[in-house]
């Protein structure tokens, strides 16, 4: 089954096409909403899409402006010069896992189902979830479950798993969810096993680092005047994204030159990220966490 209820559709791609242009860019397709949303409303031009995840490919809208790229986003700028886009009028990414991969229960993202623990957005890569949990030391699940879970107790959490991979390798989902209850909180035990995939799945797929080079090669292909659209789900994207948008820095400090102006490649449109209606949410719960910022090109 392929399926996904795009999260602030509207919002995002008015904001998108409210600058005019003819060469846009989805580094997201995933479910496909945003793209078919954006094809429906742009008129002539180009829009080039990107997902590293095959499975999508039978699903991609037959339309000659798509210009579909197989590929992570995080290579962006080579791709766009590949196809002579440089400069582009606007990018959008929603940064969240679509409805039907987390469904699928050989791609090891949920918690609900028994299944070897994958977590690879694409296939070809070879670091899955099962590798991290059997290989990586205590202190690197430590920094991975700190880090990118925000768990608190990280340590404890590492600890056990390296301690009881030694008895019986942990290859599914289902015996990770076996080993690690004991140490949820009681009444958050979802939340919990919600963080540890989290973790494990940024790890697997280097989430922040792609992002990192998507915001930087964004501020190199927009256009003065183009639309960078950013759909995040969990603070440590938005973080970086709100940062990026801000200072053009992902720590937040501004660099300024020595006029004292701020050298900073974008302007954000709002201070504030929109979020989904109480209406969306109660439609479509997982758009409960999204935020959605929105910055131009100076």
């Amino acid at each position: 089954m392929f399926y996904h209820s795009p999260v602030l559709l509207k919002e995002s791609v008015d904001a998108l096409l409210e600058v005019k242009g003819e060469v846009w860019v989805d580094v997201t397709f995933g479910g496909g909403g945003h793209t078919r949303e954006i094809l429906s409303r742009m008129g002539k031009g180009r829009l080039l899409v990107f997902d590293q995840d095959a499975d999508v490919i039978p699903h991609l809208p037959d339309d000659e402006r798509l210009i579909f790229i197989n590929e992570n986003f995080r290579f962006l700028k080579r791709f766009l010069r590949f196809y002579d886009a440089i400069p582009v009028d606007g990018i959008l990414a929603d940064l969240g896992v679509s409805s039907w991969q987390i469904d699928k229960p050989e791609k090891g993202f949920s918690t609900r189902f028994d299944a070897p623990i994958d977590m690879r957005m694409d296939r070809r890569e070879q670091l899955t979830a099962s590798k991290v949990i059997a290989e990586y030391s205590e202190e690197a699940l430590t920094r991975i479950f700190k880090d990118y879970g925000e768990l608190p107790n990280a340590r404890q959490i590492s600890s056990r798993i390296v301690k009881l991979r030694k008895e019986r390798p942990i290859e599914t989902t289902g015996r990770l969810r076996e080993i690690l209850l004991p140490l949820s909180p009681r009444g958050l035990e979802n939340k919990f096993l919600a963080q540890v995939f989290q973790a494990l799945r940024i790890e697997v797929n280097q989430e922040m680092e792609a992002l990192k080079d998507l915001l930087l090669q964004a501020a190199e292909t927009l256009r003065p005047g183009g639309r960078l659209v950013i759909i995040s789900y969990h603070s440590l994207e938005d973080r970086l994204v709100k940062n990026f948008m801000k200072t053009g820095t992902f720590d937040g400090e501004p660099v300024k030159d020595f006029y004292g102006n701020l050298l900073s490649p974008f302007k954000p449109v709002s201070k504030k990220p929109l979020e989904a209606s109480a209406e969306e949410i109660a439609r479509n719960p997982r758009a409960r966490s999204a935020k959605l910022r929105i910055a131009q090109k100076l």
